[in-house]
């Protein structure tokens, strides 16, 4: 490749393509995740779900009102004989002797006379109402255990976004050290461009050997094939940030990769842990619905108590319908003496299931705690190595210049500067894959701390990893 080509290619990188988007800030791209993530949707529908089903639980105390109508078809119609009447009345004697006067003055057999009560065809409507008065306490455990499934879906929408925010560090500082990368690659086979051309140059004025020129030729083809494979990952890794953000033009970072003079304490990021991370709600929803669970099993041992109300709206024109009250109220109570859902047994098995989740609480603490100090000495690590990594890169830079001049005056071969070109490209990559772990374990403890919005904080104090190497590989002098 000449020269002005590899001029252009490190133009271009500047805006990698002519179809991406202006850069974006991790901040900005973290706003645009929340808003477009298909996971996170679903996990805030969820919650509304909950909330509703909450809110529905409200109604558990009010009462039942219902209409209804019935239609009933009688195998005969009712009624009633005098003679019936006379044999299911109880009447004094001095008074069934003036009924008996008067029906024989008016010449009257009772036995013949039928009173008619009701149609074989009967039709009614009414309004009831049930308004529960005392449950035992059902009706508070029914709603508090509504209360503990939304803060479980509340929960659970707090860890999927914690982890969706460690997928875009992920994603995004991918995309950020491949472009890092990728301009190593390209500064390496620009060096190694005039490397060649300089040992062409010697090996014209006989100053070296032929298979000198050759090792820098082959040296200069391996570099090409490692910054095209460079190009390739830049590629893939901007590609999928581009899918997570749901984005239909390349999504272009904005931020580079940078690490901090030094972090919190780690004391800091464990408390903050064990007080605010959502896996831990989420099991104390769970011991809340546990606990509504008890209460709800030990309220089948008491009575229950309802007031209740009818009231008529239609009833058929005859005898049976006149008799009949317009309305009626009242109150009832129910006693449980004997039940076939084994109310000790579900007590015990409530009691246990608490049991079982302020165990699993008291684990996820200490599983968290060594979670965020691993990830925190992880964090030092990766700082300790981009800082311990300067003095090796002064060191290859000044044995490049070395070797360098070397070989223009014949001293070392073409093989010395192909190593120490390739040294220092080695360290630069190394201390930007340093500051991308760095980076990473950074997201990671503000997530599990839930202080993902404190991230500007530290791009505040940030110290840019930024990379010269077009400057530090390309210095090289032509032989005189």
């Amino acid at each position: 490749m000449k020269p002005k080509s590899l001029t252009l290619l490190i133009c271009s990188l500047q805006g990698i393509s002519s179809v991406s988007a202006a850069p974006i800030s991790f901040q900005q791209a973290w706003e645009i995740l929340q808003q477009s993530n298909h996971s996170l949707a679903a996990e805030r529908a969820n919650v509304e779900r909950y909330q509703y089903l909450q809110n529905a639980s409200g109604a558990l105390d009010l009462p039942s009102i219902t209409l209804g109508a019935t239609y009933t078809r009688l195998d005969k119609e009712l009624s009633v004989s005098g003679k019936q009447l006379i044999e299911n009345t109880t009447i004094d004697s001095s008074m069934a002797s003036i009924i008996a006067g008067l029906l024989s003055n008016s010449n009257i057999n009772p036995t013949k006379i039928t009173t008619h009560l009701s149609e074989r065809d009967i039709f009614s409507s009414s309004i009831r109402a049930i308004w529960p008065i005392f449950t035992g306490g059902r009706i508070n455990a029914a709603q508090t255990a509504a209360e503990g499934k939304k803060e479980e879906a509340q929960s659970q929408l707090a860890m999927v976004t914690q982890a969706r925010y460690e997928d875009l560090a992920k994603y995004y500082y991918s995309v950020v050290l491949a472009k890092e990368v990728l301009k190593t690659r390209v500064a390496v086979e620009q060096g190694l461009t005039q490397h060649r051309n300089n040992a062409l140059k010697l090996e014209q004025q006989g100053q070296i050997a032929r298979v000198e020129r050759l090792q820098a030729e082959a040296s200069l083809d391996k570099a090409m094939i490692d910054r095209k494979k460079a190009e390739k990952d830049l590629d893939i890794a901007q590609s999928a940030l581009t899918q997570i953000l749901n984005e239909n033009q390349l999504v272009e970072p904005g931020g580079p990769l940078f690490i901090n003079q030094s972090l919190p304490p780690l004391s800091a990021f464990v408390e903050q842990t064990l007080s605010t991370y959502p896996g831990l709600q989420l099991l104390a929803a769970k011991e809340k619905q546990a606990s509504s669970l008890i209460k709800a099993e030990k309220g089948k041992y008491y009575p229950e108590v309802y007031a209740f109300g009818n009231y008529s709206l239609h009833d058929d024109d005859s005898l049976a319908s006149q008799m009949k009250p317009d309305w009626m109220v009242g109150i009832g109570v129910s006693i449980p003496l004997l039940e076939n859902t084994g109310r000790s047994e579900q007590v015990k098995a409530a009691n246990s299931t608490v049991s079982q989740v302020r165990f699993l609480r008291a684990q996820a603490k200490q599983d968290l705690t060594v979670l965020v100090e691993k990830t925190y000495k992880e964090a030092e690590q990766a700082l300790e190595e981009v800082q311990g990594l300067d003095s090796s890169l002064s060191l290859a830079r000044e044995n490049l210049i070395l070797r360098q001049s070397a070989f223009n005056q014949g001293l070392a071969t073409s093989l010395d500067v192909v190593d120490a070109e390739l040294y220092v490209a080695s360290i630069r990559t190394q201390q930007a894959v340093a500051g991308f772990n760095y980076l990473i374990s950074l997201c990671k403890l503000l997530a599990l701390s839930s202080e993902m919005n404190t991230f500007s904080h530290y791009t505040e104090m940030a110290i840019p990893l930024t990379m010269q190497f077009t400057q530090d590989l390309t210095s090289q002098k032509e032989p005189s």
